[in-house]
């Protein structure tokens, strides 16, 4: 059984939150360290404070890993594909979906600083679109389809804890399942379309038939009439 990083105190399985002091804790991931050498400020700015971003080195495994945040509102900024390298980078050796301690996960997320809101991209200053991040991560990402995503404060370290519960597995499974869903619609689609292609053919073929007959009783009329006249 963990025990809580601030009081010591055990935590009860699927929990993040000590029962005795009230203290958050992540479950086993690894450390997030803000370096403290900033760079200059950004010239985009942050979408929540309308001040000056900061380009900050993770560090992770000994090398640079640059991302942007406000110091006011805590919020990141990262450029397309960042984010997601980021978590792959921290979280690791997850091989099951531990539904229990995803649902733990959301239930003990704070609530949203900000409500539902739009906001405007650091770099285009164009309104970016709210997405969700993935299968019941409960965040939802403000993401600027050219330059990035924004993550309000404290939703990094949630996105951490829900890939740490297996988060990514269930995003990829729900994928899968979409796409398996889509494959049959089409082959059902596809099939409905070969089954009415098919009874078009018989119906034109039947009209087809109907018609020579026509014209083989013409024939056999005439020919019949002239045997006849030749009779006479």
């Amino acid at each position: 059984m963990a025990n809580c990083s601030s009081c010591s105190a055990p935590l009860p399985s699927n929990s993040i939150k000590c029962e005795y002091c009230g203290s958050r804790n992540d479950i086993d991931l690894a450390a997030i360290h803000y370096n403290t050498s900033h760079e200059i400020e950004s010239p985009r700015t942050c979408p929540r404070c309308n001040i000056a971003l900061k380009s900050i080195d993770l560090g992770l495994e000994g090398g640079t890993f640059f991302i942007e945040r406000c110091d006011s509102c805590l919020g990141l900024f990262f450029d397309p594909g960042e984010l997601e390298a980021l978590l792959d980078k921290s979280v690791r050796n997850v091989f099951e979906v531990n539904q229990s301690l995803i649902n733990t996960v959301n239930q003990a997320r704070r609530s949203a600083d900000y409500g539902v809101s739009y906001i405007k991209c650091p770099e285009c200053s164009q309104f970016m679109n709210r997405v969700n991040f993935g299968a019941k991560s409960g965040v939802i990402v403000d993401r600027c389809k050219d330059h990035g995503v924004w993550l309000d404060g404290g939703e990094l370290r949630h996105l951490m804890e829900w890939m740490k519960a297996g988060g990514k597995l269930l995003d990829q499974q729900v994928k899968e399942e979409h796409k398996k869903q889509e494959v049959a619609e089409k082959q059902k689609r596809e099939r409905i379309a070969d089954e009415h292609a098919s009874l078009g053919a018989v119906h034109e073929y039947g009209v087809g038939t109907q018609v020579w007959g026509t014209r083989d009783r013409d024939l056999l009329d005439s020919v019949c009439d002239v045997i006849g006249f030749l009779l006479r």
